[in-house]
């Protein structure tokens, strides 16, 4: 199969979309819960604290530029840990993208349409991304193009619409959350925020054109992710109220359906459902991408595309038994997530740019030739 190549502009808009993901819905209820008025202070720590994260990513881009993370994980810890290492990244991408189709039906069948089975949204939901994902990253990024407008302007009337309703008391008294919960929720944030960014690794830098504009990019796009889930944390405590915000499912649909404009422009919140679609989208997209890829460059195939519709069934059937109810997959993201995510996020990027520092493996493509892109 040949290579695709995306711009840097496109990779900006994808690290966009992906880091706010789904968090754009659930975030807002836990952090709420823990941290009450004081919750806005999470997205803005934990937005600073990713830039670290983002630093060390790029980092190991930078040593291995035209490998994916996958391939990555083969050359520098060897064949056998490194697929050791890649099969535990494809089953939690796999369970990912799984969870998300979960999510969405979840979504839909709680708040839009109550008496449709749960499978038929995310059977629907799955077609888009196995589609997506028959046409490749590239037909994709040029995509989302064309919907990062919409998504802005939709954004946009969100804010405005909702903003004459904000109460200042809603988030006072300042700063009494304790250090314990606050930091808990910190990580529990970037968990869902940042960590996830690794997946990323599978098509940065190898697949972006310009390395210096997608490492700009890199920054640029979570950045953006971040004040963006601010402004929607901050709005949810400012009009709902913490213990209102806590005790929703999903608080930021609960905001959108209390935009009301003079009386007239009232329940539009399916539209601002869109917003969040795209989002949720691009991670789903990301998950499922990432899964059928590497798992094709472990088998060493030429065209991974034969793998999508199989790991698509496999991901609509995991969907419907990862998670008996909605309170199991709160506790499953709250307390088990952050902790799986990091191992990958954190952890194994360190041990590799370790080794290859120690074996001196950095600017190297994988037929051991020296690499273009600068140190």
């Amino acid at each position: 199969m040949e290579k695709q190549i995306i711009s840097s502009r496109q990779f900006t808009i994808i690290v966009l979309f992906y880091s706010v993901g789904t968090s754009i819905l659930i975030i807002p209820a836990s952090i709420a819960l823990d941290v009450k008025q004081d919750a806005w202070i999470v997205p803005i720590i934990g937005t600073i604290l990713s830039v670290l994260l983002v630093k060390l990513l790029i980092s190991l881009g930078k040593r291995m530029p035209t490998l994916s993370f996958v391939e990555m994980n083969e050359k520098i810890l060897g064949k056998f840990i490194g697929k050791c290492v890649s099969i535990g990244f494809i089953v939690l991408t796999l369970l990912s993208a799984s969870e998300l189709l979960y999510f969405m039906g979840n979504f839909l069948q709680t708040e839009v349409m109550i008496e449709t089975p749960q499978v038929a949204f995310s059977i629907l939901f799955s077609i888009t991304i196995l589609f997506a994902a028959y046409l490749g990253i590239e037909v994709f990024a040029r995509s989302l193009e064309i919907l990062l407008p919409f998504f802005v302007l939709i954004f946009i009337i969100f804010v405005l619409s909702i903003s004459p309703q904000i109460d200042s008391n809603n988030i006072q008294p300042f700063f009494e959350v304790a250090a314990k919960p606050l930091i808990y929720n910190i990580f529990y944030f970037v968990g869902l925020f940042s960590f996830p960014l690794v997946v990323l690794l599978m098509i940065f830098p190898s697949a972006v054109n310009v390395y210096q504009s997608a490492q700009k990019g890199f920054y640029i796009g979570m950045i953006a992710g971040g004040l963006i889930l601010s402004i929607v944390i901050a709005l949810c405590i400012l009009v709902l109220g913490a213990p209102n915000t806590s005790l929703r499912t999903f608080p930021s649909y609960a905001l959108a359906q209390k935009i009301s404009v003079g009386n007239f422009v009232q329940r539009i919140e399916i539209i601002m459902a869109f917003m969040w679609w795209i989002t949720i989208f691009v991670r789903a997209f990301m998950y499922f991408y990432a899964c059928v890829k590497g798992l094709g460059e472990i088998l060493k195939l030429k065209d991974h595309r034969p793998l999508i519709l199989p790991l698509g069934m496999i991901s609509i059937g995991l969907s419907q038994i990862m998670h008996p109810n909605v309170i199991h997959s709160a506790t499953f993201n709250k307390e088990t997530w952050p902790l799986y995510i990091a191992t990958f996020a954190i952890v194994i990027p360190l041990i590799l740019l370790t080794v290859v520092k120690l074996r001196k493996m950095e600017n190297h493509d994988a037929n051991g030739s020296e690499s273009s892109f600068p140190k």
